[in-house]
């Protein structure tokens, strides 16, 4: 579904509405690259006392406990009109792509971890013409090979020392998250955005436990501070919650692939935040990919979106 170009019936929008109207969905997906940007960096403190799957666990029960409490009776409306088909596999995808990411980042360096989960934004376009027999324009192609380039500046410059299982484990975690934008794209023309949201909380919820089972032993929250606390409910209500909505709200005006290419925006907003909070900073390598990277977001957005089925 697309940004509509005409009013609904019975509605006058003025030139200025539409206009606000065309930009919300690229405006989702900036605030959700902001929101994730500072939860990487502040949710160090809490992983240094609390195992990863644990801390995935109780922050993905508490985002489903909330979405339940506030959209109750409209998740139950909407999980009575929803078919498994349209929810299973952007539920699977998303929980998954989580659950391989941390086993990414067990075994392998964290910079290789992060560029080549980015590549997500290469295989969402291939993943849906694999999928769907959906074809896009030639003039996207060499905006997606600078962002390539862009996100290897910043975060994989010096950072691919060799090819292993963890880098296996993050490349699958790229593909899963492809997954989730073409199959979540394809699910909302059927579902309320709030209903698929929760069935994918749910999915990291039981991934993350499960997990804990494997991987942790069980789940251990003894230890955790107050501020630990609040920042597993920030990444819990912020990232997950408000994270999850934008980017399903996103997808019923933005094809997958244009979603998936503005979320390379993420990486840039988490070096500017580990800057302020961390006091990390970027070199002129990872400077020169950021700016690339924003240049290229630009680009795309001032392309015009196509319809899928032309």
């Amino acid at each position: 579904m697309k940004v509509p170009t005409h009013p609904t019936p019975g509605v006058s929008l003025t030139r200025r509405e539409s206009v606000k109207l065309r930009w919300l969905p690229y405006l989702f997906i900036f605030l959700q690259s902001a929101l994730y940007g500072f939860g990487d960096p502040i949710s160090k403190a809490a992983y240094e006392v609390m195992p990863v799957y644990s801390l995935l666990t109780v922050r993905y029960l508490i985002a489903l406990l909330f979405l339940l409490v506030v959209f109750g009776p409209r998740i139950l409306r909407g999980l009575k009109t929803a078919s498994p088909k349209d929810w299973l596999l952007p539920s699977l995808c998303i929980g998954g792509a989580y659950v391989v990411g941390n086993i990414a980042l067990e075994l392998t360096a964290a910079t290789s971890v992060a560029f080549l989960r980015s590549l997500a934004t290469v295989m969402t376009p291939l993943l849906a013409l694999a999928v769907y027999r959906r074809t896009f324009s030639k003039k996207h192609i060499p905006i997606q090979v600078l962002v390539v380039v862009g996100l290897y500046l910043l975060c994989g410059l010096g950072g691919l020392s060799g090819f292993g299982l963890g880098e296996i484990f993050a490349l699958l975690c790229a593909l899963l998250l492809a997954g989730s934008l073409i199959f979540g794209e394809q699910a909302l023309e059927k579902m309320d955005p709030v209903t698929l949201t929760a069935l994918q909380t749910a999915a990291s919820v039981l991934m993350a436990a499960l997990c804990a089972l494997i991987f942790d032993g069980g789940w251990h929250f003894s230890g955790a501070s107050p501020s630990v606390w609040g920042i597993i409910v920030y990444l819990a209500i912020l990232c997950t919650v408000a994270g999850y909505l934008l980017q399903n709200a996103a997808l019923r005006f933005l094809s997958s692939r244009t979603v998936a290419l503005l979320q390379c925006f993420c990486p840039v907003m988490t070096a500017f935040f580990s800057r302020l909070v961390l006091g990390e900073s970027l070199s002129a390598a990872g400077m020169a990919g950021a700016l690339l990277i924003l240049l290229c977001v630009v680009a795309e957005t001032l392309l015009k979106e196509e319809d899928p089925t032309s």
